[in-house]
């Protein structure tokens, strides 16, 4: 493995356990290629940081906007920990250089990286909260993720796209959109769904996800950037 301790600078964390950091960093698909890799993949570590990233970010919006009512914070702190958001924090992190994975996903599509990416980003403050506790975690939630808050909440971007587009295309055409599963591919434990929104008697978008409710906002999505102006 190629030394990390740059990424360490780049995130400002020093791990007093140096095989947390390396596990974060290990993808699934690595071990099929080094079978005799010293730590595991990163999959339980992503299920830790994914509980605590969610508990740093709720705390701080919790704070932040003090007239928000629950639902409101719900959406904001989704829009703000979606897949999108944190495999672009990680890519600008430079992740992408230090995550270790095999030849052929490092070769995938952009798409199928980034959710790597953000899934490496999950478990890299999951690594972080088992190193130095929940501060540490809280410190570099303020430093990478919560300047982004404040574009999301100014320009409504957490808005639930479904229901945008609902609204716009019962508005215009009289109909109500539906969603259909266009194809299903990867193995069991990363399964990707790309689902199509339809109305005016054909596919107006199609979207891609780990699961149907994923796929089915981002087909939302793009159908609202294509209809919406």
């Amino acid at each position: 493995m190629k030394d990390i301790t740059p990424f360490e600078t780049t995130i400002s964390f020093r791990f007093r356990d140096l095989n947390l950091l390396k596990e974060a960093l290990t993808h699934r698909s690595y071990l099929n290629e080094q079978p005799n890799w010293p730590v595991p993949h990163n999959e339980r570590l992503e299920y830790l940081g994914d509980a605590v990233l969610e508990l740093a970010v709720s705390e701080k919006l919790y704070r932040l906007y003090p007239d928000f009512p629950e639902g409101q914070l719900t959406v904001v702190r989704a829009a703000l920990v979606n897949y999108q958001i944190l495999g672009k924090i990680a890519a600008e992190l430079g992740m992408e250089e230090f995550v270790l994975m095999s030849k052929g996903e490092r070769g995938d599509n952009q798409r199928a990286k980034e959710v790597i990416l953000a899934n490496a980003f999950e478990s890299l403050v999951g690594a972080i909260y088992l190193d130095q506790g929940f501060e540490a975690v809280s410190k570099f939630v303020d430093q990478f993720l919560m300047g982004r808050v404040e574009e999301i909440v100014r320009t409504k971007s957490y808005k639930d796209p479904k229901s945008a587009l609902q609204e716009l295309i019962q508005e215009r055409f009289r109909e109500t959109p539906t969603y259909e599963v266009v194809s299903e591919s990867g193995p069991a434990h990363q399964r990707m769904f790309t689902i199509g929104v339809k109305f005016a008697g054909a596919i107006a978008a199609t979207g891609s996800g780990n699961s149907k409710q994923e796929a089915e906002l981002e087909a939302a999505r793009k159908a609202l950037e294509r209809y919406g102006s």
